[in-house]
């Protein structure tokens, strides 16, 4: 487990992203927040949260700085056993991580219990934050056929309000900006462009305020034939705020300042620094959202 100031000490620690202008997103006299990092990876390790050397991951070095440029103490663990003790501690919860939690899984970091993924789940509903970037929506995944949606989700699943189905390949995309009064998106315009790994979704919330909707027009891939739909997006868990945003898979994509005070303002509204008009638009911004995508065509078995 890497505190803020073993990450802020750490080499590397002093990024490029240091330089931007966080007021954007500061709330004023707002009291420091502690924010619990979780970046185990049970399923696929994304290059951007794999540690070496025994020091702290790209994205664990990112997510600390900004956040403690902003009165956020973040503290980064890939160990799960942390949810079995005192989590009424943190304010807030940031999960990028992949496959079942409850495994040792991919990285052979020690697993959640089922008690411990349980009792994250209430926490939110009783009111902490909760944020998922990028592959937090590919953990923990409803049972089923994967191009369909679930009647019965996975708890995390139904607390997160969406679900990973595939993604194509890696390119140049537009998400358009359906609130631009969410904290952190004050910057970002009508729309913005980005290179990213881009998540195909399902399993969406019906309460879900839609802030960035993925433009499918011209995309690559068949995952992307389907109509926009949501890509970030703010949500009431019971008592407890949750925010998603599909961004986060490229190591240039937690230095680019738009995602960073997406983050922050995330960061701002879960633990309640700043209040948000978080009313449902789902089928507003995206009414063909619950659209799948096409099945894969299956490759045929090679004759003998």
């Amino acid at each position: 487990m890497f505190t803020r100031r073993q990450v802020l000490t750490s080499a590397g620690a002093a990024l490029a992203a240091s330089q931007f202008p966080w007021g954007q997103v500061r709330a004023a006299d707002a009291p420091r927040r502690r924010v619990l990092f979780f970046t185990k990876s049970s399923s696929f390790e994304h290059s951007a949260t794999r540690r070496a050397d025994g020091q702290p991951a790209y994205n664990e070095r990112v997510l600390t700085e900004i956040g403690a440029k902003q009165g956020f103490d973040v503290t980064a663990t890939k160990d799960g056993r942390v949810f079995d003790g005192d989590i009424n501690q943190y304010d807030a919860f940031v999960f990028y991580t992949t496959g079942d939690l409850t495994q040792s899984g991919t990285d052979k970091q020690p697993p959640m219990s089922a008690a411990g993924k349980q009792k994250l789940i209430d926490a939110v509903a009783a009111g902490k934050g909760f944020i998922a970037s990028h592959c937090g929506s590919d953990t923990f995944h409803s049972a089923g056929e994967r191009f369909e949606e679930q009647s019965q989700l996975d708890p995390y699943i139904a607390m997160l309000g969406g679900e990973f189905i595939k993604h194509g390949p890696q390119q140049k995309a537009r998400l358009a900006v359906t609130d631009a009064k969410f904290p952190g998106l004050s910057g970002a315009g009508s729309s913005f462009e980005l290179m990213e790994e881009w998540y195909s979704l399902k399993n969406f919330a019906d309460n879900l305020h839609v802030i960035l909707v993925q433009d499918t027009q011209g995309m690559k891939g068949s995952d992307y034939e389907r109509p926009n739909y949501p890509a970030t997006w703010a949500r009431m868990y019971e008592k407890g705020r949750v925010f998603y945003t599909s961004m986060g898979h490229r190591e240039d994509v937690w230095d680019n300042a738009t995602f960073q005070e997406v983050m922050l303002g995330a960061l701002t509204w879960v633990c309640r620094n700043v209040d948000a008009d978080v009313t449902p638009n789902i089928k507003e911004v995206t009414p063909g959202a619950h659209v799948m995508p096409p099945r894969p065509t299956p490759t045929p078995t090679p004759k003998k």
